[in-house]
């Protein structure tokens, strides 16, 4: 593997192991109006915005409630579970030591939102190890893309060939490639049906970040 100087790191199921939130989140909203979750459910929301998919919960179910106080009330559920109870993946902490050491500059791209990021990282103890945080908020394309990962690379003062990039999703892995960072996927029980194809196309798969340390 090529020397490194910097590495940008996803968040959700790459360096916490939170996926499992939002499957929660859907149980105890609907478990409190007195509905099951439909096995279809959480595959028609996926793709939607918090907007759409409060409006397709509010029809689906005939709910009388609106979108907006939907949207909070599934946020502060969020912000609640990444404060207190969501930890890291295996191997974060002694990782992001052994970088520190070395002098490495590390920062974090991800989907999710700074109302959840910096709790979570606070929560774990981990928020000081980061020079800056960046967000899907600031980029025009999505993770398929290396526009959040320039945008990283570009606050850390890093090129491309010299990052390393963990992510626990192909279309992570893909938009890495495509933006010539060198991308290490990482184990999630949520992508592992993508694990055959991340392997062939990352530079390393692993499912400890020890695993780096050596």
């Amino acid at each position: 593997m090529k020397e490194y100087k910097g590495v940008i790191f996803d968040l959700d199921g790459t360096i916490v192991d939170s996926m499992y939130v939002w499957k929660q989140i859907d149980v105890d909203f609907l478990g409190k109006r007195g509905f099951d979750v439909p096995e279809d459910y959480v595959e028609a929301i996926t793709p939607m915005g918090y907007s759409d998919a409060a409006n397709y919960t509010i029809e689906r179910f005939g709910l009388k409630e609106n979108a907006e106080d939907i949207i909070e009330e599934w946020k502060n559920m969020a912000i609640y579970a990444y404060s207190n109870d969501v930890k890291l993946k295996p191997g974060v902490r002694e990782y992001l030591q052994y970088l520190k050491t070395k002098g490495i500059v590390m920062s974090i791209a991800t989907a999710s939102d700074l109302k959840l990021v910096k709790p979570v990282l606070k929560n774990n103890g981990i928020y000081d190890y980061f020079q800056s945080i960046t967000t899907s908020k600031e980029v025009k394309r999505g993770k398929g893309f290396p526009d959040i990962y320039d945008l990283a690379a570009n606050k850390m003062g890093i090129k491309p060939s010299e990052c390393l990039v963990f992510e626990d999703i192909i279309q992570g892995i893909k938009g890495a490639i495509a933006g010539g960072y060198n991308p290490i996927a990482v184990y999630d029980v949520w992508s592992e049906k993508d694990r055959t194809q991340m392997e062939k196309l990352a530079c390393k798969y692993i499912t400890d970040f020890r695993d780096m340390i050596n």
